[in-house]
């Protein structure tokens, strides 16, 4: 028998054309799938790391812009002003052979940094000069306390040496440990790492030596293990004034970081923010002509041998074009030890610099590390009390330039910023968006719906969003076809609904829209705080986030329902609670096709969620969503103040009556317009 089949039925075939015969997925897979993704990212980022450089010529074509982008990553472009650092030796200790001066500046005004100075007696003209940064080792008093005994056998060995505390473990104490272990996912945002900070110190610090006279400006060297160890490589990378470098225990590759899943468990100043979507190994090539000495324990769980063996491979390369053959500059050393700095790494460390500070290429005899000769925290510390004025407890909130919103006097004013801005979050946000095209790999499940199809022809299914990452996607067509039914794209956050086919507050719409509920990559499974800090920590390592890549999946929602669904909506609207409904803001602002944004209590900044990185430097949400002007902006709970610069444009637009509140999902979308 011959049947006519409706828009809705073709639509169903289309649908089932594409089935993928492979049976269907399970939300736990497509979790897996997302995860592996940035495993196989971020090996493919390590294995492609500096292929391009095939001569001397073409890396110092690039090198002046990627230590312009390092520095960016870091927090540090532009480089904060130079203010003066108000140097001040708070006390003196005589040693045998060397005096110990107590010291304090302040590297930005509040900003306090306490050391050391090892001077040795003698002739006080210019010496060799070590720059020694601070791991993360815990005293209240400074970590310098548990490292001297490094500055001391610099000092009794001619050297002069300043050692640093570190941000988190100095006299006056700031917060470290922001995405490691208190959740401050705005840091991303803001595109602030302490490592930003710890370079800073270390770049002022070098301010201060260049203007002692014990201390030779063209021989300062420097070293550190661990977070002293990632700091010494940040600073040898940006800044030349480090003629030699020796970082212990602190050397990877992500590639190496994801196979292992060490995310979750670096200290936040270990990383940059990769927006640019390079690995490790650029750091080290940045050194290079400069000696450097990679230093690495076997067993040190956190950076495996396979990442630091293949930082020292691809920037030899580098240091081999320098050397028009094998150079002897860089060098690399691991013993059979864990994250630790035994007495072959102190000596191999002070051979290197005996040998290209003091042109001294005879080794060094073992000597008794001296535990006699080491001082107590209190006689060390270089502060009575605390400063007022420290900003060392709040400088994540200032240390990074935050965009600030400036009022548009005209419509063509506030056209020029917007493209500007739809420009910048290209550059700096969403810059890893794939450019390749992407086959959608169309599946259909065999889920039955539950009740909805008493409402509409209920479809469920999968699509590629990302190469081998695929999203779940439910459609529901009303029954009478979707020829012209205007599309929702519901975004859904994990917990949205307790039971999986809960749609209550959708009813009013099904049989006059066409809605696609969808779940984005990490939200059918809610992942606990580790695993999430795993994640999201992993996706910066790719110059991304969690929400900018459901940002991506709206995206391609959006083309999946044109496309490959062949729907026609007479309008496209896009609905989300908390977080997602920025998402899908985002998402709509870069695709003309969608009409109106819907927002369930929104956060007002990306001060609070959802993070993305870098985008504080460009803008915050308030002006996101002026940028969808004179498009319909509709919450259906009170907006936070920070909107009212939306409110402002869409006045400008003229275009009042499109931006407001609504009382429910279908007010918000006006269902009574449609028959």
């Amino acid at each position: 028998m011959n049947r006519t089949l409706s828009f809705g039925g073709m639509l169903a075939l289309a649908f089932s054309a594409t089935l993928n015969l492979l049976g269907q997925e399970t939300a736990v897979q497509r979790h897996t799938m997302a995860t592996n993704q940035l495993t196989r990212l971020a090996r493919e980022m390590s294995a492609r790391c500096l292929n391009e450089v095939d001569s001397l010529a073409s890396w110092q074509g690039r090198r002046a812009e990627l230590r312009r982008q390092l520095l960016e990553m870091l927090g540090l472009d532009p480089l904060p002003v130079r203010t003066p650092l108000k140097f001040e030796i708070t006390g003196r200790l005589e040693r045998a052979g060397y005096a110990i001066e107590k010291v304090v500046y302040q590297s930005l005004p509040g900003l306090y940094v306490t050391g050391s100075f090892y001077v040795p007696h003698g002739n006080p003209g210019p010496r060799p000069t070590i720059l020694y940064v601070c791991g993360h080792s815990a005293d209240p008093l400074g970590a310098k306390v548990h490292y001297q005994d490094r500055a001391a056998w610099f000092a009794a060995h001619g050297y002069a040496c300043l050692i640093l505390d570190t941000l988190e473990f100095g006299e006056v104490a700031g917060i470290h440990h922001g995405t490691h272990n208190l959740n401050l996912w705005h840091w991303l945002s803001l595109g602030y790492t302490p490592a930003g900070v710890e370079v800073w110190n270390a770049m002022r610090a070098l301010d201060y030596l260049e203007t002692r006279p014990e201390v030779d400006r063209q021989r300062i060297g420097m070293t550190g293990i661990s977070g002293g160890g990632a700091i010494t490589w940040y600073t040898a990378a940006v800044d030349e004034r480090v003629a030699v470098a020796a970082p212990v225990c602190s050397t990877y590759t992500f590639g190496s970081q994801t196979a292992h899943w060490l995310a979750s468990g670096q200290c936040d100043c270990i990383y940059y923010h990769n927006t640019y979507g390079w690995d490790f190994p650029v750091v080290a090539a940045l050194i290079a002509p400069r000696p450097l000495m990679m230093i690495s324990g076997q067993k040190d769980t956190i950076f495996p041998p396979d990442g630091y063996h293949e930082v020292y491979r691809r920037a030899k390369r580098v240091y081999d074009l320098y050397a028009g053959g094998d150079s002897d500059r860089i060098r690399e050393l691991d013993a059979d030890v864990g994250h630790s700095d035994p007495p072959l790494f102190l000596r191999e460390a002070r051979q290197w610099m005996r040998r290209w500070l003091k042109d001294d290429p005879t080794p060094l005899v073992d000597e008794p590390e001296g535990a006699s000769e080491l001082v107590d925290a209190r006689a060390l510390a270089c502060l009575e009390r605390l400063p007022a004025d420290a900003v060392n407890y709040r400088v994540q909130h200032t240390f990074t330039a935050t965009a600030r919103l400036s009022p548009a006097g005209t419509r063509r004013e506030w056209g020029e910023r917007r493209a500007a801005l739809l420009g910048q979050l290209g550059e700096k946000v969403f810059r890893w968006f794939p450019n390749e095209p992407v086959p959608f790999e169309t599946m259909v499940f065999r889920n039955s719906g539950g009740y909805m199809p008493r409402y509409a022809d209920y479809r469920e299914g999968s699509f590629q969003s990302e190469p081998g990452v695929r999203i779940r996607a439910q459609l529901l067509i009303p029954k009478r076809g979707a020829a012209g039914a205007p599309l929702l794209i519901y975004v859904k956050r994990p917990g949205d609904s307790i039971y999986a086919m809960d749609m209550d507050e959708l009813l009013p719409l099904l049989d006059r829209f066409t809605v696609l509920i969808l779940n984005p990559r990490f939200t059918e499974l809610a992942p606990g705080a580790a695993e999430y800090a795993d994640l999201e920590r992993t996706a910066v390592w790719l110059g991304r986030t969690i929400a900018a890549m459901q940002v991506w999946d709206v995206r391609r929602a959006i083309e999946w329902a044109v496309r490959d669904q062949r729907l026609s909506p007479s309008a496209i609207s896009i609905y989300g609670k908390g977080d997602l409904g920025i998402v899908g803001l985002y998402a709509a602002v870069m695709d003309d096709r969608v009409g109106e944004v819907v927002l369930n209590d929104p956060p007002g900044s990306h001060w609070q969620r959802p993070a993305l990185l870098n985008v504080l430097r460009v803008t915050d949400i308030g002006e996101v969503a002026a940028a969808l002007a004179p498009r319909r902006f509709s919450s259906l709970t009170k907006l936070p103040e920070t909107y009212d610069f939306a409110r402002e444009i869409y006045a400008l637009h003229d275009a009042s009556d499109e931006f407001g509140m609504a009382g429910s999902l279908p007010e918000a979308l006006k269902v009574w317009r449609y028959p």
